[in-house]
């Protein structure tokens, strides 16, 4: 069917909710945005979906919701009666609809017979997936865009172990909604008819989630000593991270933290911030301002649905510095294989997940402990598929997994990445920098003088519409089909394309990639740097990350700029 024929039919439907309406009238005279909005569905992948919320096929609004959850709940159907009576958890974060779509999720799921268990309020993604596993659920929905503009939101679909839904399930799922042929139609109960299948839930998960929390931290008696002198300034910019990440702080014995109190509730627009994306730092303007006045030890911030966390460390003339995901990363690692050392905690058989576009100085700090670095795709539901299959292995012990887009898990009772258990444990690492008489940014640079100068860098280009859509294909096929040879001089010694899932060495041997496929492209070069090309699996967007090797920060820097200057050489033609 053309656009315009399925633009015809919600224009037309008589029963079109007021608020989609609404936006539908407002792009009626924009033909260029109503073609956007209808052309095709908003795409529903192994991530869930993340649209900008409007009227439309490719929009966020309660039909496409119900869509999707149309395909969710067939999926648990095929499954028997049994998964049905385990039902669904449902969570939402701050954002414009957020609530309304969870309880269209719910009345959807209804219409089918399936239970749900719906959070009363507002909650962040990690106790999303704690609760999908503390309930015994069969599947778990998460209504967030993360850290995108204020205009978006999305859907995530869990599976019954709390992380994000495997391939294989995710792609069932997607079959199923996409022979949804008019979202229009998906039938859902009214509010009355369902309350027999929806269960409202809250202080009973966040107690259970608070009580796994203390496990999160190794040095209590450093926190007795110490926490309570670190000054410590907590942004939630707006979003579900203030309600867990006060009550955690408090609970691990941290009482000398403030919260910024502009960003402190939650707001739909993120008012105060160009964007509420701890990766970016205009999003610590508020944070800086408070910690120059309270001389602050150290500045962290949780995006809207708090699964990632950002942080910013005092330097020496009193300013601050927001650190990159890899050097939290490092630090966080650092400190845990050191801690359960010296603690005979850290088990022989102990293993640390990365994704593979992360830095390799983990891998360097791993090796220096005798603990095994594993590499996963980028999609944090790979590192909760091996803590899943180490459970069942008894092969190795998960200790820490993480990304490099801040991304980070301590322990498994959640199978997400979880900014609030990051939140204690980088107050706990602080705390042991501070009774050093030293801050963050000095064990950063410790670790740097001991294992090299690593330093990475992601260049994230949006292309937005058909037209972007196109170009990224354009641009990943043309590497494909003209794979360079060098970037700025530098030999590329092997290629990982894990689309063909074949490592190929400049020698002319090649080898199998033992992951799943994906549309990834990484160069590895001579001189032990590193370049890969990613299209985004829930944005219209395109990635290029960058890592380096070398003698000294300068020499780090050095190389980073060249590489950059030859990937936009190559990117260009």
């Amino acid at each position: 069917m053309e656009w315009k024929e399925i633009y015809a039919q919600w224009k037309n439907y008589d029963e079109l909710d007021d608020s989609v309406k609404t936006s539908l009238e407002h792009i009626e005279t924009d033909e260029d945005l109503l073609k956007d909005a209808f052309y095709a569905p908003l795409e529903f992948g192994t991530a869930g979906m993340r649209g900008i919320i409007g009227a439309g096929i490719n929009r966020m609004n309660i039909y496409t919701v119900r869509q999707a959850t149309e395909g969710l709940a067939t999926f648990i159907e095929e499954l028997g009666a049994e998964a049905k009576r385990q039902g669904v958890a449902i969570a939402y974060d701050s954002r414009h609809k957020s609530p309304e779509f969870a309880m269209e999720s719910a009345k959807t799921l209804a219409a089918h017979g399936i239970t749900s268990y719906v959070f009363e309020s507002l909650r962040p993604t990690p106790e999303l997936s704690f609760a999908v596993r503390e309930l015994n659920c069969i599947a778990g929905i998460m209504i967030t865009a993360s850290h995108n503009p204020p205009e978006y939101n999305g859907y995530k679909v869990y599976g019954e172990d709390g992380g994000q839904m495997p391939p294989q399930d995710a792609d069932a799922v997607t079959s199923y909604v996409r022979q949804v042929e008019n979202p229009l139609l998906v039938r859902v109960l009214n509010e009355r008819d369902a309350e027999d299948f929806i269960n409202i839930i809250g202080e009973q998960i966040d107690t259970a989630y608070l009580k796994q929390l203390e496990s999160v931290t190794i040095d209590k008696e450093l926190i007795a000593r110490t926490g309570g002198d670190l000054k410590l300034v907590y942004t939630p910019l707006h979003g579900t991270g203030k309600m867990l990440g006060e009550k955690a702080l408090k609970q691990a014995g941290f009482n000398s933290f403030l919260l910024v109190p502009e960003q402190a509730e939650a707001d739909p627009d993120f008012s105060t911030v160009k964007s509420p994306n701890p990766e970016e730092h205009s999003a610590f303007e508020y944070a800086i301002r408070l910690g120059e006045k309270e001389q602050a030890d150290l500045l962290v911030a949780t995006d809207p649905d708090a699964d990632r966390l950002g942080a910013a460390v005092r330097l020496p003339d009193g300013s601050y510095q927001v650190l990159t995901g890899n050097q939290l990363g490092a630090l966080m690692i650092h400190y845990l294989l050191s801690a359960h050392q010296k603690q005979g905690t850290l088990p022989a058989n102990a293993v640390v997940l990365k994704s593979i576009v992360s830095s390799e100085l983990a891998t360097a700090i791993c090796h220096e402990f005798g603990v095994k670095m594993e590499n996963v795709l980028t999609g944090f539901k790979f590192i909760a598929e091996k803590i899943k299959e180490y459970e069942q292995t008894k092969q190795q012990t998960f200790v820490f997994g993480f990304e490099e887009s801040y991304g980070y898990l301590v322990k498994p009772f959640v199978r997400d990445k979880d900014a609030i258990q990051a939140l204690v444990l980088l107050a706990e690492i602080a705390a042991y920098y501070k009774e050093k008489d030293m801050t963050l940014y000095d064990g950063i640079r410790q670790i740097f003088d001991k294992y090299g100068y690593y330093q990475e860098k992601t260049i994230s280009v949006t292309m937005n519409g058909i037209s972007g859509l196109e170009k990224i294909k354009q641009l990943m096929s043309g590497l494909r089909a003209s794979s360079p040879s060098e970037f700025a001089g530098i030999a590329v010694d092997s290629v990982e394309d894990y689309d063909s899932q074949i490592h190929r060495h400049a020698d002319g041997s090649s080898e199998k990639i033992p992951l799943p496929s994906s549309n990834v492209l990484k160069y590895h070069l001579t001189d032990g740097s590193w370049i890969a090309v990613r299209p985004s699996g829930t944005e219209p967007k395109i990635k290029f990350y960058i890592g380096v090797k070398a003698e000294s920060e300068q020499a780090a820097a050095d190389k980073i700029a060249a590489l950059t200057d030859a990937l936009h050489q190559h990117t260009e033609q």
